[in-house]
């Protein structure tokens, strides 16, 4: 085995296959599984050596984003009104990963990722902003980064 970057990804292993998100959440922006699938090819050609073909890789991806939750969260009260402090969005990415060279490293995980954001900020404008949900999908992808050829 050899470590590129903080992985740890045997040396047979030279092709890795990405399948578009699916979103089956009931919310997000259109462009959230498009978006996250790209984002998601891309972090794995930045951070290792490994070759993205269109299927069949010595690893696989494939899952779906399962969760995309805006609510309110630290109330306050102002003037005997309880109001937002800040409004969370919450995303989650069901994420299943495939290792044909070694099974056991395989795994089906939901993985999470919030942000906080002030109150005056309703959803529509978060979903026009293109760096807001990227945050939360960033962290997502890097923790199955970890899981999957990190070995963390």
């Amino acid at each position: 085995m050899y470590s590129f970057s903080g992985t740890n990804i045997d040396p047979a292993v030279k092709t890795i296959s990405i399948a578009t998100f699916q979103n089956t959440s009931s919310n997000g922006p259109s462009f959230l599984a498009q978006r996250f699938t790209e984002d998601f090819k891309d972090y794995f050609q930045r951070n290792t050596s490994l070759k993205l073909v269109p299927r069949d890789g010595d690893l696989q991806f494939e899952g779906a984003i399962t969760a995309y939750d805006f609510a309110p969260a630290a109330i306050q009260n102002q003037n005997g009104i309880d109001q937002a402090g800040v409004n969370r969005l919450t995303i989650q990415v069901r994420v299943k990963f495939i290792n044909t060279n070694d099974p056991k490293q395989d795994f089906e995980q939901t993985f999470q990722s919030n942000g906080d954001f002030p109150a005056t900020q309703d959803i529509t404008q978060i979903n026009n902003d293109p760096t807001a949900t990227r945050r939360i999908t960033q962290n997502i992808i890097t923790d199955a980064f970890n899981k999957s050829v990190a070995n963390w």
